[in-house]
């Protein structure tokens, strides 16, 4: 039993007791920008909900229908995707960083009635995407217009009186996926199957309603709506939302999170900045001595906002081991886990005390997990997914003949029921001499560089594999400076013979070129969640190969 106040576990029925039960207690901090902030009692949050449900009432929509929101993070999401649940509907979220081609592609794909316009970088471009007689609504944090307003409603409707439930294999939400293997594909979940999801979290880590957490990865993915969507409207935790990238460091500080979850890059900029103020071979000094390494750590985890936290993840992409290490010599053990859109996030995760680095961890309460015999990791968890919107032959191919889910990971399990992620089933290429590489292990070792960023280790068809790699943003300053690239040269040059001298012979990278700028998601070389497209990146350097690979060069500037 996930909470005490009811035994219904659904996600409506909980909201309802919260409203009921904790009506003054604090849910949601909204920054508002220069050092303002809004503050939402669980009443609070509950009448503005209800007024934008019954605002949805009244509109007519034909039940069950598909309802859009796009936005950065805040609390007006989590109203907004409640009200449509309540009004009887389907939210549809969409990443706040699609391009204007997209946009049109999931609204229409998902035949959403309506959209809800929240806090924006890029709404001048992405609005071209909205169809012109679909009806708009803005959050108070939108960029100008003059849509209906949030505010209006609040204003002109009285709360919905009645509280309604959904059934537990009803359709909740679509989540479109974030394209890294082709078009978005649109997710449906149950409420029954996120409910549960969000239950076997919170039971794993005995989170309750004295945790804290700070907003800021995308709500509109799978990993965050089903930590601080779901999770946190179940267990009732405080939920801080981030302003910005520049105001980050006050944003957590003001949060003081017990629960953080971030993802790779993100453990990898924390790093590099203590790295920079404290060079290793200096915080290994330090770290050695008793007393003072107690307080080096102290004040490490202070600086980053981590001071108050009791549980530390990584999720979304692969984390290298070393990393892990580096932090549990400051005394965070950072577990990591694995789970898909498909699932809601339920499949693995490291227990504390039980990880293992280079293993995901065990399966939660509820989720069998096994290896098909040509490798291929399957999961049957209670959040698996309805199947794909309008996609029934992708939907059927997606489940084996017992129900789990077809991930398209290769992995292994250990003695103590640990996974393995050990690449993509359709990652895999072969090198002309008939050998197969899995790119993802590569990769992560080569993402540990203080220079690197990301990479893209591919080959097919030639006799050894390559890595394209990205510099850390801030270094493409300097790339003109002769001395500079004559720093990274040696680096990577030395990088390279690190990386082949971990891999099998096969393995082994012939160079490393480096991009001339960084990749992007407006340049459709990153998904929403900074994870590359593979593919598009392999096109936009397969033209320069031959001249690489006959260059001989060990370090090659395209």
């Amino acid at each position: 039993m996930s909470t005490e106040i009811v035994a219904d576990k659904l996600l409506l029925q909980q909201a309802y007791a919260k409203e009921k039960h904790w009506s003054d207690e604090l849910y949601i901090t909204q920054p508002l920008g220069g050092g303002r902030v809004d503050t939402y009692t669980w009443a609070r949050f509950m009448d503005e909900t209800r007024r934008v449900a019954a605002y949805l009432a009244a509109q007519n929509l034909p039940p069950k229908s598909h309802i859009g929101l796009i936005s950065k993070n805040c609390a007006h999401f989590l109203m907004t995707e409640l009200a449509i649940w309540m009004a009887g509907h389907v939210s549809v979220a969409l990443y706040p960083t699609l391009n204007a081609e997209t946009v049109s592609y999931i609204l229409e794909h998902s035949e959403a009635k309506m959209l809800f316009v929240g806090k924006l970088d890029m709404w001048d471009e992405m609005k071209e995407g909205v169809p012109e007689e679909m009806p708009l609504v803005s959050f108070p944090l939108s960029p100008k217009n003059d849509y209906t307003t949030w505010n209006d409603i609040i204003a002109e409707y009285e709360p919905l009186e009645e509280s309604p439930t959904r059934e537990a294999d009803d359709m909740a939400l679509i989540m479109y996926t974030s394209g890294s293997t082709g078009r978005p594909k649109g997710v449906m979940h149950s409420f029954g199957g996120i409910s549960e999801a969000s239950h076997c979290l919170i039971d794993a880590l005995s989170i309750t309603r004295k945790d804290r957490m700070l907003s800021y990865l995308p709500l509109a993915h799978a990993l965050e709506r089903w930590l601080v969507g779901t999770c946190g409207l179940i267990a009732g935790f405080e939920v801080y939302f981030a302003e910005s990238l520049d105001t980050f460091v006050t944003d957590i500080q003001r949060a003081r999170p017990t629960l953080f979850i971030s993802v790779p890059r993100l453990w990898l900029k924390f790093q590099a900045g203590i790295l920079k103020k404290m060079p290793q071979k200096k915080l290994s000094r330090m770290l050695r001595i008793p007393i003072l390494g107690g307080m080096v750590k102290k004040k490490i985890l202070t600086a980053l906002g981590l001071e108050h936290v009791r549980i530390a993840g990584s999720g979304s992409a692969p984390i290298a081991g070393e990393l892990l290490s580096w932090y549990g010599t400051l005394g965070l053990e950072i577990l990591e886990g694995y789970g898909m859109s498909e699932n809601f996030c339920c499949s693995h995760i490291s227990m504390p005390g039980r990880a293992r680095i280079g293993y995901v961890g065990e399966t939660y309460p509820g989720v069998d997990c096994k290896i098909s015999d040509d490798g291929e990791i399957l999961v049957k968890s209670v959040g698996n997914m309805l199947g794909y919107y309008k996609m029934p032959e992708e939907s059927k191919e997606s489940f084996d003949a017992d129900g789990f889910l077809k991930t398209g990971d290769r992995g292994e399990i250990d003695a103590m029921g640990r996974l393995k992620i050990t690449g993509r089933t359709k990652e895999l290429f072969k090198t002309s001499k008939g050998k197969y590489i899995a790119p993802a292990p590569i990769e992560n070792i080569i993402n540990t560089h203080p220079l690197i960023e990301l990479s893209c280790v591919s080959g097919s068809g030639y006799p050894k594999a390559y890595g394209i790699v990205m510099l850390s943003e801030e270094l493409y300053k300097k790339i003109d400076d002769a001395e500079f690239r004559k720093s990274v040269d040696s680096q990577l040059s030395e990088l390279l013979s690190t990386v082949n001298s971990k891999v099998e012979g096969f393995e082994q990278l012939q160079f490393f070129a480096i991009s001339k700028k960084p990749w992007t998601i407006e340049d459709n070389l990153l998904t929403p969640t900074q994870k590359i497209k593979r593919a598009k990146i392999e096109d936009v350097f397969n033209p320069h190969l031959d001249a690489w690979y006959d260059s001989k060069k060990t370090v090659i500037w395209q």
